[in-house]
């Protein structure tokens, strides 16, 4: 994939790819002989109770390098992009070792890299509405009231940006791309960083995530979310862990364990595909790297 001796050991590291492309051995390989602290840049690993589900590092992986930023937020509990910048601004303050910054969310490096603007949070009541009319009205809904440039810029195939660019507009009166383009400057600029993007192939990607499902139930996810089953409510953003809501099903009877898994992998293909489209268009500046 990448000869690690060629990454500048006194610059930070970014890498971004795909759910299931590697992106994670590849961090702590470099981790492994270069050093540095891995940072998590993972949207849903951030969350406990999903571990498994979320391939998040297992205790081999935390034995072999410092890892932040995983598993540290309650799995009831919410979490924005905000958040998780003013902690990992507070980790490459307060930490001397190079972080080595790897994840699937690109929003996230974004917000690193570009900067973010401080957006007021949405009210509770607003959120239970728009989430409301979400379930009713669908995305249509929501969309027809947004502006033309801010349709231009957010991914209008995802409910989470959608709903979040319409809360924008309601709890402060402004655009989603009005706040963004009263950005502060970056945390991390590009420039600043050994930035890598890994490019899976689909065929090859999808074999992989059919793969690592498999490898997921055998490694403990159904009784992962039998745990979970009792305190499961669909709202939470841990919720949104792929395979979460089928194994969910199948433990309450609803589907077979084989519906589960397929509609698991379809739904993990969908994010994957969504995420490809995204990098595509948003990160042209990192270095594409084609996967082991």
């Amino acid at each position: 994939m990448i000869d690690i001796n060629s990454i500048p050991a006194d610059k930070p590291v970014l890498i971004a790819g795909a759910t299931a492309s590697g992106k994670s051995a590849l961090a702590l390989e470099i981790a492994s002989k270069q050093g540095g602290v891995i940072v998590n840049a993972d949207a849903l690993q951030v969350f406990d109770g999903w571990r498994i589900l979320t391939a998040r590092p297992t205790d081999a992986d935390l034995a072999r390098a410092d890892h932040r930023l995983y598993g540290h937020v309650g799995f009831d509990q919410g979490y924005s992009v905000g958040k998780w910048l003013r902690q990992v601004g507070k980790i490459l303050q307060d930490r001397p070792d190079r972080p080595i910054i790897v994840g699937g969310t690109g929003l996230y490096f974004r917000a690193l890299t570009e900067g973010l603007a401080e957006i007021p949070p949405t009210p509770p009541e607003l959120r239970a509405q728009s989430e409301q009319r979400l379930t009713d009205q669908g995305l249509a809904a929501l969309l027809d009231e947004l502006d033309a440039v801010t349709l231009a810029r957010i991914d209008c195939k995802n409910p989470v940006r959608v709903q979040r660019a319409w809360e924008v507009l309601q709890t402060t009166g402004r655009s989603l791309a009005a706040w963004q383009d009263a950005t502060p400057p970056p945390v991390l600029p590009l420039d600043c960083c050994t930035a890598l993007l890994i490019n899976a192939e689909r065929d090859w990607l999808n074999a992989r995530i059919n793969k690592r499902f498999d490898l997921m139930l055998k490694a403990g996810a159904l009784e992962e979310a039998r745990q979970m089953e009792p305190r499961w409510q669909p709202g939470y953003l841990s919720s949104k862990a792929i395979g979460a809501t089928e194994l969910i099903g199948h433990i309450r009877g609803e589907i077979s364990l084989a519906q589960a898994r397929t509609a698991a992998c379809i739904a993990s293909h969908q994010y994957a595909k969504r995420q490809r489209t995204w990098f595509r268009a948003r990160m042209k500046g990192w270095k594409p790297l084609n996967p082991a």
